[in-house]
């Protein structure tokens, strides 16, 4: 299975951030996070705003919400 270039994953390595720097920012758990990242695990609405508010300039909640809408390589999870 290849990895998802999902929008949230791209966001992540542009702000240059690891996923426990943004999982402790938004008190989330860095596992789910990177499930999420992955496409494999979907994120509450709660979590989904507190991402697009962490990075505001470069995703929305439907971004995360829906990556596989968003991905870069074309792939679904």
């Amino acid at each position: 299975m290849r990895m998802l270039t999902t929008p949230l994953r791209k966001a992540r390595l542009k702000a240059k951030m690891t996923i426990q720097e943004v999982a402790s920012s938004i008190k989330c758990d860095p596992g789910n996070l990177s499930r999420m990242e992955r496409g494999i695990q979907r994120p509450s609405p709660e979590v989904a705003e507190k991402l697009a508010r962490l990075f505001s300039a470069e995703l929305t909640e439907i971004q995360i919400l829906y990556p596989e809408r968003f991905c870069a390589d074309g792939n679904h999870p």
